[in-house]
């Protein structure tokens, strides 16, 4: 007589896969996700401000005083 731990089906032999599989696709889920949050730290901690931008666009040559000066003052009063 066989009982039920006696046989190992066709399916039985890969039962291991499956959560292997989960496993691998939680620490690549969790791996990803470390990754770029610590990218967009660094992005976020070397990212110019506006007003860096726009001082430097002045210095530059890119645009004129008065250009400066208005631009300069809309991004003071956000």
């Amino acid at each position: 007589m066989h009982n039920r731990f006696d046989y190992m089906g066709p399916n039985m032999s890969l039962s291991w896969f499956i959560p292997l599989v989960v496993l691998l696709v939680i620490a690549l889920s969790i791996y990803m996700i470390n990754k770029n949050n610590n990218a967009n730290k660094t992005n976020r901690e070397n990212r110019e401000s506006a007003l860096e931008i726009l001082d430097r666009r002045y210095a530059n040559g890119e645009i004129n005083e008065e250009e400066y000066q208005k631009k300069k003052k809309t991004l003071k009063n956000q």
